[in-house]
């Protein structure tokens, strides 16, 4: 096998400049976000349905709208076939619930049997943390930064990077909120690691959005997994 694992099959390298010059914004416009929008956001209360509406609304604009519009004009390619949110579909959907099972299976095995609080599920809760954080977290991270870094690299070294910059995105939140932990540290970055091995497995995005969206909803509203 090739060192060069390119999951596009690209025929050449596209310029690189404009997509550092996309990563120094996106991680420059999140800390924003962290620092100035986040905390009027809340003000809100984070379990109305206008509290979620807005955060998806603004969470979509920031992490998903400037891939599409990327992969649109810059790079001139599909973004659903670039994505791989096209092909192998069902297969990515399958292998994501297998995720989810096995993920319940063992959250079973460390925590217990849960015990369902209804406070744990809002709007926010169920549908922007958990129903809908697959597809806005996925499409960036393993959809877009994995498989550019691929165009340079072998994906070994590709994932790497990549889990690391998706480990780094939390910093801004987790340092404002003070819910720095190195317990979640390491789980992030292994997490953001095994869904680009899953995108690699299946060649389909649905198998890591899928896997993301399940994994939130086990950690959050059903475990209630803090730390």
């Amino acid at each position: 096998m090739s060192m060069r694992e390119d999951l596009n099959d690209s025929e050449g390298e596209r310029p690189f400049l404009p997509f550092l010059v996309y990563l120094i914004l996106f991680f420059g416009a999140w800390i924003i976000w962290v620092l100035e929008i986040y905390p009027l956001l809340v003000q809100l209360r984070n379990t109305t349905l206008l509290y979620a509406l807005i955060n998806i609304l603004l969470r979509s604009l920031f992490w998903v709208l400037p891939v599409f519009l990327y992969l649109r004009f810059i790079d001139h390619v599909d973004p659903f076939e670039y994505l791989k949110l096209r092909q192998y579909w069902k297969r990515g959907v399958v292998v994501g619930l297998g995720f989810f099972a096995l993920n319940f299976a063992l959250s079973l095995v460390a925590y217990g049997v849960p015990t369902i609080k209804p406070e744990a599920f809002t709007w926010n809760s169920v549908v922007g943390t958990s129903v809908l954080i697959g597809f806005i977290e996925e499409i960036p991270f393993r959809g877009f930064i994995l498989q550019k870094l691929q165009e340079r690299m072998n994906f070994w070294l590709a994932n790497l990077i990549s889990s690391v910059l998706f480990l780094l995105i939390h910093f801004p939140g987790w340092i404002s909120l003070n819910l720095m932990t190195g317990r979640g540290v390491i789980l992030v970055f292994v997490f953001g690691f095994v869904m680009a091995m899953l995108l690699r497995f299946t060649k389909s995005l649905w198998s890591s959005i899928v896997a993301h969206s399940s994994n939130d909803f086990l950690a959050f509203s059903i475990f209630r997994i803090t730390g």
